[in-house]
């Protein structure tokens, strides 16, 4: 006899510096690892099956993205679950709204677009507390250079040098719909310095590490350690470049995920 299946969908947001990624991994810490444990406690013991809209590295956070979750035999109560769930969820990953949906829902077919931010601030040491959100570069950085290149990555390009261990099989192509440099009146803190920025990046999908290695290369160019048309070498694929500068992963956070 085949089994009733029913699907929900999760909004889910987190802090992610002290997990080693999404993705379950044995011997650490990780926010897939830590959902699953706390749903097997809260449905105590009924079968289950977590899928979510993207993986994120080790360190990175998201304020709001979606996981969908499929449930065996029984449905949920949604209004007693999700009080419950959070209430035993660790104290840095929260449930924002749970809705049932049906078979013919996939969460990776279904995410519309992503929206990334990645936090820095510049020419003085911070203060500790920030540093799970901004990244510090105590150099002077030209943020005019870095606002003009920033507008340089939209549209589709060959992503082969924004790439991290690319594989054989491995797409470079790609469309970033919107990328830009802002001040930062996203998140605020009293021990954040007084002015943070932040690199602003919309598209339907990225390459592993793609938005680190933009971060990266814009924070050379605003060091002025490269050249604008250097940098814009880097955004033409079929010159193969191969750049090493990862951006620290701790200022990266997934802001939001839209669903068709």
């Amino acid at each position: 006899m085949k089994r009733k299946r029913f699907y929900y969908i999760i909004k889910l947001q987190y802090l992610g510096f002290r997990y080693h990624g999404w993705q379950k991994q044995p011997d650490v810490i990780t926010v897939e690892k830590m959902l699953d444990k706390t749903l097997n406690y809260v449905l105590e013991g009924q079968k289950f099956k977590v899928m979510a809209a993207g993986r994120t590295d080790a360190k990175v956070s998201v304020n709001q993205t979606f996981i969908e979750l499929f449930m065996y035999d029984e449905a949920l109560d949604l209004e007693a679950f999700l009080p419950y769930f959070n209430e035993n969820l660790p104290q840095d990953i929260r449930a924002l709204s749970i809705e049932e949906t049906d078979a013919k829902f996939n969460i990776i077919q279904h995410s519309k677009q992503k929206e990334y931010h990645y936090y820095f601030c510049y020419g003085q040491k911070m203060h500790p507390f920030a540093a799970p959100f901004l990244l510090n570069v105590r150099e002077n950085l030209d943020l005019d250079i870095m606002q003009i290149a920033a507008k340089y990555f939209e549209g589709e390009h060959d992503f082969y040098s924004f790439t991290f261990r690319p594989t054989p099989t491995t797409n470079f192509d790609g469309h970033i719909l919107s990328c830009e440099i802002l001040e930062n009146d996203v998140i605020q803190a009293n021990f954040f310095p007084e002015k943070s920025y932040y690199l602003k990046v919309i598209g339907k999908g990225f390459k592993r590490q793609q938005i680190r290695l933009m971060m990266g290369a814009l924070l050379d160019l605003g060091q002025h350690k490269i050249s604008l048309e250097e940098f814009i070498k880097y955004i033409d694929g079929k010159n193969r470049i191969k750049l090493t500068h990862v951006a620290p992963a701790s200022g990266l956070i997934l802001h939001k995920v839209d669903l068709d």
